[in-house]
């Protein structure tokens, strides 16, 4: 069976450069915030600016994901490196949810001990870092990020702080014409929810990979029971196991049929079914033709018992 592989040279390319162009955006203007908020006094740059590191540091792990993920398979690494993508991804998540606890909590110390606020400053640094995220959002937003877990992670990363510059332009704005400070950890911590609820579905979703977990599009029961009912001769699916590598969908099962007049025809039609209905391109299909017995041999149909079994492992 031939395997289609979704992820081209090229494409791995264009997510490099764009990824590195977003890390020299956001590090540059990291360093820009960092200055401002210690200079203006304001929490809302300062946390804008924490934001702004873990997008330095997530945008730097994602590169470096993209570049171990071209790596080709070995003996030792079956699979190549793309399982480093999802890591990068969980990091990613992880950091985020750490630098979100601490802006909330110095946002906490602020209303109990307001510090002054320079509004004219800080407003001039936000609207700079509003225009980096912007570019560094557009950038990630314009690859194949939709489908690459790693890239949606740096992304997601970006809009956190497009969030955070905004609440910051806001603050500023209102301290400008108001004088009153307290709005500055305030947006801190609405922004701080804002991003913490995105981050923590893409920790889940990335901690679920990496324990092997099914990928969401797979419906195991689903289709144990539709190849029973759609190929005539499966008489029982079971054993079966799924689970992705990067992008890639990877499944092993075992099928028990009836003994088909001609073996490699069968084998084909089970792998075109899960290639179209499930775009599933690996799988280890093993072909039974006795009953199975065993506690995971589930939506059994009545079958003719064979005296003698015959296994078969195919890709």
């Amino acid at each position: 069976m031939a395997h289609q592989h979704t992820h081209t040279h090229s494409e791995g390319s264009s997510n490099r450069s764009r990824l590195l162009a977003a890390f020299t955006t956001t590090a540059l203007f990291m360093v820009a915030e960092v200055i401002g908020g210690f200079l203006s006094g304001s929490l809302a740059l300062l946390a804008d600016a924490g934001h702004m590191l873990t997008d330095a540091a997530a945008l730097l792990m994602a590169l470096l994901a993209v570049h171990f993920a071209q790596r080709q398979p070995n003996a030792r690494h079956t699979f190549g490196w793309l399982r480093l993508t999802t890591l990068a991804a969980f990091v990613n998540a992880l950091a985020l949810l750490v630098i979100t606890a601490l802006i909330v909590w110095e946002a906490i110390q602020r209303f109990y001990q307001p510090q002054p606020v320079a509004g004219g400053l800080m407003l001039t640094i936000a609207i700079a870092g509003l225009l980096a995220n912007l570019l560094s959002f557009w950038l990630l937003h314009h690859g194949d990020g939709e489908k690459n877990m790693n890239v949606r992670a740096a992304a997601l990363h970006v809009m956190g702080d497009m969030l955070g510059s905004v609440g910051a332009v806001a603050a500023a704005l209102i301290i400008l014409f108001t004088g009153w400070t307290p709005v500055d950890p305030i947006l801190s911590i609405l922004v701080s929810i804002l991003v913490l609820r995105s981050a923590w579905s893409l920790m889940k979703e990335s901690l679920h990979e990496l324990l092997e977990g099914a990928p969401g599009s797979v419906d195991v029961d689903k289709l144990k029971r539709d190849l029973t009912r759609n190929i005539a001769e499966v008489r029982n699916v079971h054993h079966v196991h799924v689970w992705q590598v990067g992008e890639k969908p990877v499944m092993t099962l075992h099928v028990q049929v009836v003994p088909p007049y001609d073996h490699d025809v069968l084998l084909q039609r089970i792998h075109d079914y899960l290639h179209q209905r499930y775009q599933i391109d690996h799988a280890t299909v093993q072909i039974e033709y006795q009953h199975c017995d065993g506690e995971d041999c589930d939506l059994t149909l009545e079958a003719s018992s064979q005296p003698h079994a015959h296994h078969a492992h195919h890709h």
